[in-house]
This record gives structure tokens, C-alpha cells and sequence, in this order.
């Protein structure tokens, strides 16, 4: 199959900025002609290395152009980013390393924030959080962090309440979670261990997955997950030394990997040797119609030698873009999926439009 936006149909736009930035996401729009990107940025060069979440408004026939909406100070360096939609208000919902979590309500018609509600430091996680997850409707979110705790948080009007699902006093840790669905979640951590939880299962993982492949030890950690939503037996993960694969709920024994480690029985195509920072399922790249449902969908990834790829179940990976520095993060924009937005560690973020 054929992955769509090679060279000779790519467009991208190179937007340097004054900030780091450690994550970002495309805000979901009220109609086609508006777009909105949310910037978690650190400022290293100030007095007191400020935190903010950043809303910037961009057109598509002139995505070099940048406009900021509004922003919100926070009070500590951003770990994790995600959107959502509730039926009136664009839902942002931010992570701290001080531990703290923060929701935030923008107006759909100009992305304008509205309101924020927080859980305070040291109240869901000893230390940093590493990860967080919200519903499609905004209405949980799911914490994780390397002290072995994972905590459910509901969004209500004006409050944020939460419970401990799961603690496992220090013996995991966890460092990446993805929903599946509105009583199921799936988690990644050291080892690249992944598990998968559920809510109406009590005491522990539901079932789990550890990185003992080919009968040698694995170790790495997996830094990132996704779940497609008309797949929810499979979990695609990306982590150390260039991995990624996928854990197939249906067949739990071993990896289906993509790319990286390749031991014993397994092999795959590897572009990048270092950090995958980021995987995500590249619906534009997808003909489902013709897919096999026992092959894993294309997935996008970044990484920390500064390449964002496509790679496939037994095809050669398809290279999008190469820096001379990481790519820490990014996002397929759902409502146009040709349209991919990534950070560099540069200060600046990068737009690709595939035609």
C-alpha cells in the first residue's frame, strides 16, 4: 500500500519560536475555516522558567502565520497534554512534573479559555506526573506516574474529583496511558511492560504484557500509546531504542514489532535507533476497506534524532521529516488528517501538510 504526502506532494512550514515546547495538540474546531493549536511552552530564559498553555489560531492557506489567542500561566512545567470536546466548550487538560492537574474550558467560537480547575501537587502522585488521558467526551481523565499509582479524575462544571484505581507502592512504574474506551484503558512503562485495566475489574491489570521477548530480557521503556478506535484489541506502543510494536489483545504472547528491536524470530524495518517519543495511528494513511483486520494500521512516530515517519506492518518506513534536532512531539489533525503539527527541540514547531 502506498502511504499518501511523500516528498513530491509535502508541504512544510517551519515556525521558529521564543519558547521550548514541550507538547502540542491540534484543538478540535467549530468548522473547517477554524483552527486552533494548544502550546505547552517553557521559558528557560526568564527569571522564575515559566510554564503556560498557549492557543494560537493558524489558516490553512497561510499556516506560516501564527496568532495567539490566549494563554494560562502554569505553575510548574507541563508533562502531559491532551484535548477533548465537550458538547459547548473545547476541554485542555494539562499535567505538571510538580505533580499537579489542571482542566481547562475554551470557547468553541474563539478558543478563548473560560474557566480551570485543578487537582494540587502531591495529591494524585509522589513526583511528577508522567501521563495523562482524557475520554472522548471529557468527561475522565486517568493519570499515571513512575510512583505506580494510576488515578481516575472526573471533570465536573466546577470541581475536579478523582479516586486511587490502583497503587503499586513503587514495584511499577508507569509512564504512558491511552483509553479505549469509557470502562478501559491501557498503560506502558519500564521493561516495555503494557497493561490493560479494567474499571469493573478491581486489584489489578486486567491483563498484562511484559517485555520478555524471544526468551532475553527487554530493556527500555515505552514512552507512548495509542489505541484506534475501531481496533480497541490493539495497542500500538513506542519507547526506547527505536520500538515500536503492537500488543494484540486477541494474541497476548508476543510483539508484533514495527520497527527497532528485532530479536530472535522478529524482524522489522528500523529508522530510528533512539527515543520514540510519540505513535499515534496515521488514518491518512489508512485504507481500512482494504486492510486485514489482523494487520496493524500505518503509525506515525517521532523521535529523538529528529525523524517523524510513517512506518507499517512489513513495509519499508516512510520518512516525512528529518531534523538536526529531536522531535519531541505531535499530532494528526482529525478533522484533516493530511495536516500534522510537530515541536522541535529547536524552539520551533513544524506543519505538514500532505496533498
Amino acid at each position: 500500500m502506498a502511504v499518501n504526502g511523500t516528498a513530491e506532494t509535502l508541504q512544510v512550514h517551519r515556525l521558529p519560536l521564543s519558547k521550548y515546547i514541550n507538547a502540542l495538540r491540534w484543538l478540535p474546531p467549530l468548522s473547517a475555516f477554524d483552527r486552533f493549536v494548544v502550546l505547552a511552552v517553557f521559558d528557560s530564559d526568564s527569571d522564575s522558567n515559566s510554564s503556560a498553555i498557549e492557543i494560537h489560531s493558524l489558516t490553512r492557506s497561510n499556516p506560516s502565520n501564527l496568532t495567539l489567542q490566549s494563554s494560562w500561566s502554569s505553575p510548574s512545567r507541563i508533562s502531559s497534554l491532551k484535548v477533548s470536546q465537550t458538547l459547548h466548550k473545547s476541554l485542555i487538560a494539562a499535567s505538571t512534573f510538580s505533580g499537579s492537574l489542571h482542566v481547562l474550558l475554551a470557547a468553541l467560537v474563539d478558543a478563548s479559555i473560560e474557566s480551570e480547575v485543578s487537582v494540587l501537587e502531591k495529591t494524585l502522585h509522589v513526583g511528577p506526573i508522567s501521563c495523562i488521558d482524557v475520554q472522548e467526551n471529557g468527561s475522565e481523565c486517568v493519570s499515571v506516574g513512575e510512583d505506580g499509582r494510576v488515578n481516575l479524575v472526573s471533570v465536573g462544571n466546577s470541581n475536579l474529583s478523582h479516586r486511587r484505581f490502583f497503587d503499586s507502592n513503587g514495584l511499577v512504574s508507569y509512564t504512558a496511558a491511552k483509553w479505549a474506551s469509557p470502562m478501559e484503558f491501557a498503560t506502558g512503562g519500564l521493561g516495555f511492560s503494557l497493561q490493560w485495566w479494567d474499571q469493573r475489574k478491581a486489584g489489578g491489570p486486567a491483563s498484562q504484557f511484559k517485555g520478555n521477548w524471544a526468551h532475553g530480557t527487554t530493556s527500555g521503556i515505552v514512552h507512548s500509546i495509542d489505541i484506534h478506535p475501531s481496533r480497541k484489541h490493539t495497542c500500538i506502543a513506542g519507547g526506547s531504542s527505536g520500538t515500536v510494536f503492537a500488543w494484540d489483545l486477541r494474541w497476548q504472547q508476543q510483539p508484533i514489532v514495527l520497527s527497532g528491536v528485532a530479536a530472535g524470530e522478529f524482524q522489522s524495518h528500523s529508522l530510528s535507533e533512539s527515543e520514540i517519543w510519540e505513535v499515534q495511528y496515521d488514518s491518512y494513511s489508512s485504507n481500512i476497506g482494504n486492510m486485514s483486520t489482523s494487520r496493524v494500521l500505518p503509525v506515525m512516530i517521532c523521535s529523538e534524532d529528529g525523524i517523524l515517519a510513517v512506518v507499517e506492518q512489513g513495509e519499508e518506513p516512510i520518512e516525512l521529516l528529518a531534523e538536526p534536532c529531536a522531535i519531541n512531539s505531535f499530532d494528526i489533525d482529525r478533522q484533516n488528517p493530511s495536516d500534522v503539527i510537530c515541536s522541535l527541540e529547536w524552539e520551533a514547531i513544524a506543519i505538514l501538510m500532505r496533498a
